[in-house]
């Protein structure tokens, strides 16, 4: 739909999402491709731009454009003389090599699309249903019972879902094949992309950093306890957790905070891109071992966040994302706002839910009497949707909505 309305669309996202696979399977053999590199100059695309695009017709798919940025101003200039949609596809893996200077040199002319890993209805191989956050904020008020969500189907089991992660290639893959494509997956990450980047003298030491990270999902950032655990400063913790931000590989959700009197924690929570890369760096040699692993909640959670993440990405506008705890340690997991309206769901690893588990909603609630809170929502590996309470229900980790 984008290419219909825009000259330049540029598609973003981490390294092997399938930005080029998905392009290659909707434009066919209407388009030309072309891979940058950040070696070779192609085609000499970055010596003279302009006879690079001149030998070039559109639509035109510049692959990793972030390695030839002076192919940018010339494109500007093609585009302002002939403002036909869908001319150019640019996509990339690096926020800041991409969005900085594609931002600057095509702005008003280029929209930009983040593509990320399988949602769980991709990955079951019906990723044309709505998503269950899309029915949920608009029936929060009034969901008619069980019969409004269903379980899909997954490929593969929870416990395998969250082992594999979202990556297109881990779906495929036999089981012990999963350990040698997360590390090679590691491995090209910090070796290509990083070293692009940012100069890191101690690479191994900055792949300790990704393997802490990991292992610290879903849980407020703390720079100097990032640094303290592997020797570095907490500025250098910071400067390197924006590098895993830049690349897709990090996500922050912030503080909600109000009007209240009441200390409200003001750290952001992070969150790994991947289930598959904090099993990685948990050294998890297989599903059956995450049960009863001490990060099992907090892989769940990423599970459910990036579910979130993805799904709210597609809305038009998007709802914010926030995050909610106080001083006294309640809090909400996810805190979704739209239209005005707060919509808090909790993340619990447990087949069930109860009363209890709403205690951060209540007081969330108590705390912003004034705004408009929906029906609470706690999301777990539950088998159906119920009522937990008069006002809240519970969600499978793995619904969609019933048509």
């Amino acid at each position: 739909m984008l290419l219909a309305h825009f000259p330049v669309v540029v598609i973003t996202g981490a390294r092997q999402v399938g930005k080029s696979t998905l392009l290659r399977h909707h434009l066919g053999e209407s388009a030309e491709f072309v891979v940058f590199d950040p070696v070779v100059d192609v085609e000499n695309a970055r010596r003279d731009p302009e006879l690079f695009l001149e030998n070039h017709i559109t639509p035109l798919v510049l692959d990793e454009v972030q390695y030839a940025s002076e192919l940018l101003p010339a494109l500007k200039r093609r585009v302002d003389r002939d403002r036909r949609p869908g001319q150019y596809i640019l996509t990339g893996s690096q926020q800041w090599g991409v969005l900085r200077t594609v931002a600057e040199s095509l702005a008003g002319r280029a929209v930009f699309l983040d593509l990320d890993g399988f949602t769980l209805a991709e990955a079951a191989g019906v990723g044309e249903r709505p998503h269950w956050l899309h029915r949920w904020l608009e029936i929060a008020d009034t969901p008619s019972g069980p019969r409004t969500f269903e379980r899909l189907a997954p490929r593969h089991g929870l416990l395998e879902t969250l082992w594999r992660g979202a990556l297109p290639d881990a779906q495929l893959l036999p089981r012990e094949a999963i350990a040698d494509f997360q590390a090679a997956y590691q491995r090209t990450y910090i070796e290509r992309d990083v070293r692009l980047l940012a100069d890191v003298s101690d690479w191994q030491q900055f792949g300790r950093f990704m393997r802490l990270a990991a292992a610290l999902t879903a849980q407020t950032v703390n720079f100097s306890q990032l640094g303290r655990e592997i020797g570095v400063t907490p500025q250098t913790a910071g400067r390197w957790l924006d590098l895993l931000k830049a690349t897709f590989q990090w996500f922050e959700v912030p503080s909600y905070s109000g009007n209240t009197i009441k200390r409200v924690a003001s750290k952001p929570k992070g969150y790994i891109a991947d289930t598959g890369i904090a099993c990685m760096s948990l050294a998890l040699s297989g599903p059956a071992a995450l049960p009863a692993h001490p990060q099992w909640g907090p892989i769940f959670e990423t599970a459910v966040f990036a579910e979130v993440r993805k799904a709210a990405a597609l809305m038009s506008p998007s709802p914010k994302l926030h995050h909610w705890r106080t001083g006294a340690g309640a809090e909400v997991d996810l805190l979704l706002e739209r239209d005005g309206v707060f919509f808090p769901i909790e993340v619990k690893a447990a087949s069930r839910a109860s009363r209890h588990d709403l205690s951060g909603i209540h007081a969330f609630s108590r705390t912003y009497p004034h705004l408009r809170v929906a029906p609470g929502l706690v999301v777990c590996p539950c088998e159906a949707f119920a009522r937990v309470a008069e006002d809240a229900w519970t969600m499978p980790w793995d619904a969609t909505p019933i048509d």
